[in-house]
């Protein structure tokens, strides 16, 4: 079986006139668990708004075996920043999960029994079930980013896309979170995450795309996660980097 890919290709992106990501190019195969790092104000959460058509781009294709990205839509998951979500709109956790079966169902069509049966069981996926009822925002963090990953495997998605899933949670709702989504990689999905811990790097991911504002390096994480890549990334001492997890 063929491997498939993911290519990004000539990536530029501006805010107000200021550049903020230049040149971006790689491809890396699907299937696999992906981490985006990079120094604060690398533009990793920019990179995934691009890729996924979120914010405009001044220039710059993304395709999934040689097909726009755009053609996968509703094969598409995206989990963005906790900071980005109003958790005072008045909506219970299991209609938030249901949200994910929306994409499919096409324009004035209601879930159906079935689909809110999928949606309970996805929340138990996350270990959520208990809070079915309860509204979004008297949930902790780490409760919340479960019900959010809940709602995009409701989405039966090839795609994951998740903007620093793992800021603000609890210990307990990371370990969670992390081996479900280490298990969508083994069913052969693709998930990307932002992430800015490096001391989990190398547990945490198979490949890495390494930025700041252009690529430093994509690739398995053993060829990516090396002190001279960092040291360009970071543009710190290589002591320094050990403090962050970097080996050196």
């Amino acid at each position: 079986m063929s491997k498939k890919s993911l290519t990004v290709s000539d990536l530029y992106v501006s805010y107000h006139g200021n550049e903020v990501l230049h040149d971006i190019n790689f491809t890396i195969d699907t299937g696999k668990l992906i981490g985006i790092i990079g120094p604060n104000g690398a533009g990793k959460s920019t990179m995934m708004k691009a890729m996924l058509g979120l914010i405009p781009k001044d220039n710059g294709g993304i395709e999934v075996d040689g097909k726009p990205i755009q053609d996968m839509r509703k094969r598409i998951a995206y989990v963005p920043q906790r900071s980005n979500i109003d958790w005072d709109f008045p909506i219970i956790v299991k209609d938030t999960v249901l949200l994910g079966t929306y994409p499919k169902l096409g324009l004035f069509h209601r879930p159906t029994k079935k689909d809110k049966e999928w949606a309970m069981e996805c929340l138990a996926k996350v270990g959520m079930e208990e809070f079915a009822d309860s509204q979004i925002g008297e949930l902790s963090g780490g409760q919340q980013q479960r019900v959010f990953l809940a709602r995009s495997l409701a989405q039966n998605a090839e795609l994951f896309f998740l903007d620093e899933p793992f800021v603000g949670i609890d210990v307990a709702s990371e370990e969670v979170i992390i081996k479900i989504l280490k298990g969508l990689r083994d069913d052969g999905k693709t998930v990307f995450v932002v992430h800015h811990d490096l001391t989990k790097v190398e547990s945490y991911f198979d490949d890495l795309i390494l930025i700041n504002k252009e690529l430093i390096g994509a690739g398995p994480v053993e060829r990516v996660f090396r002190p001279e890549l960092m040291q360009v990334a970071y543009k710190a001492p290589l002591k320094m980097l050990g403090s962050l997890g970097v080996g050196v």
